[in-house]
């Protein structure tokens, strides 16, 4: 969705010109046309342009930022919370092996889908498994076993038979052949009023191989009757994602995305072209960004981030004093280090911390910008019970955390080093300021 009169009155809002509150009118009404013009449902647009002129009013600027510019953060956070939230999707397994049921109407480019997820998990390390249980569509079998070859994932699939018996034995197969993500593809039906016969199948197959993810696949043209089909998708299983496909450069996407972030299902990718290559973790907050006008509101949100960041690096120093270290406070602390230069100068934010500054040896935590940069990647390629606890990271997870990351394995350890001694040097503050505490020397 390339909405350039949006980037254009974002542009001329932030040049200044009339007054304030003729600035917002001018500004809201441009938002509005180009929302409806991308088939954003009338109701939400004009919900979220009347909350936006009360923010406006009510809401107070961080000092150091002028009024238009708080004014064009407010606009940012509200329209990522439209199309999602500003929380990433976890789109890497928390568990091996992960079972994957793809569903959708026929003709959302579901076989394709399958075949760019099995390209995107190799490259990441996994060894991928495509089952093709779908005995109506021509040809459907021929395609994605192509696409296996092509992506060097393992495949099974059978021309005739009941869907679910073949998907069934598929996972039960391609398990004992040490598949680590396995990704089922089942045949879709004509239209978008027959989503009945689909969903019944798609149970029936569930019920079957108890599926860790059921993945709806999504076509970007169907615009705002999105909302019915992944709305009714979203009560019948209590799991499930979204794919949306063909965003590439699609009028109507807005209308999908917003759809369906309003039915609670989480977007986990967009396909942005015909190329397998095509498929990239949606992240709402960049998405308005594109939206926006990514030069624009990345400045502004450095320029919001440099004034909060001080009061944020005070609580992860004061946590990681607790002893809470995991491995997002190394991942919060690699970000500070690239602002604030050293441990040092985080810990001086924290009150009564000043007496710990000289029992820590920096030169073991010194680290150059492009190791920085490499261990961001290696934390951001990490599951959520990775990241929580770090010493499940055993051999076999530090060869996918590498192949992921774009890094080597020596990369990987060589973080887990960094954590340990980390880990250590917060416990032995923790003590030595627990005594000073005691003998009311502590702050």
């Amino acid at each position: 969705m390339v909405l350039d009169n949006i980037r254009k009155a974002v542009s001329k809002f932030l040049g200044g010109g009339g007054t304030y509150e003729k600035a917002i009118k001018e500004f809201v009404r441009e938002l509005q046309r180009e929302l409806l013009r991308a088939d954003v449902n009338v109701k939400m647009v004009f919900d979220l342009t009347r909350g936006l002129e009360k923010k406006a009013k009510e809401e107070r600027p961080l000092p150091g930022l002028s009024r238009r510019e708080w004014f064009l953060k407010i606009v940012y956070e509200e329209l990522t919370k439209l199309f999602g939230g500003d929380k990433e999707p976890q789109v890497l397994p928390p568990k091996i092996p992960w079972v994957i049921l793809l569903v959708g109407v026929q003709g959302s480019g579901k076989t394709t889908t399958a075949g760019k997820l099995a390209l995107y998990y190799s490259r990441r390390g996994y060894k991928v498994g495509l089952v093709s249980a779908d005995t109506y569509r021509p040809g459907a079998y021929d395609q994605l076993k192509t696409l296996a070859e092509k992506t060097g994932a393992l495949f099974y699939g059978e021309r005739l038979g009941k869907p679910e018996k073949i998907a069934l034995k598929g996972v039960k197969l391609l398990k004992e052949r040490g598949a680590e993500i396995i990704i089922v593809d089942t045949a879709g039906r004509h239209g978008y009023g027959e989503e009945s016969a689909l969903l019944k199948e798609m149970n029936r197959i569930a019920n079957n191989i108890k599926p860790d993810d059921v993945v709806l696949v999504i076509d970007a043209a169907i615009g705002q009757k999105a909302y019915d089909l992944a709305k009714r998708f979203h009560e019948v299983t209590p799991i499930g994602t979204i794919i949306v496909t063909k965003m590439d450069g699609t009028a109507r996407g807005g209308g999908v995305l917003a759809a369906v972030a309003a039915t609670g299902a989480r977007i986990k990718f967009i396909g942005t072209g015909e190329k397998l290559e095509e498929l990239e973790k949606f992240n709402p907050a960049r998405f308005v960004s594109r939206i926006l006008g990514m030069g624009d509101i990345e400045s502004l949100l450095e320029k919001i981030k440099a004034l909060e960041n001080a009061g944020r690096l005070e609580h992860e120093a004061e946590e990681a004093l607790k002893g809470k270290v995991t491995m997002r406070t190394i991942y919060h602390q690699l970000q500070g280090m690239r602002k604030m230069g050293t441990l040092s100068k985080i810990l001086e934010l924290v009150p009564g911390a000043s007496f710990l500054l000289s029992k820590i040896d920096e030169s073991k935590l010194r680290l150059s910008e492009e190791k920085v940069k490499r261990w961001l990647a290696i934390i951001e390629s990490m599951t959520y019970e990775e990241l929580d606890n770090p010493e499940i990271i055993n051999r076999k997870r530090i060869r996918r955390l590498a192949l992921g990351s774009g890094t080597a394995p020596e990369d990987v350890r060589e973080l887990l080093t960094y954590y340990k001694n980390f880990k250590n040097m917060m416990r032995r503050l923790k003590r030595d300021r627990s005594l000073l505490r005691r003998l009311g020397l502590g702050a």
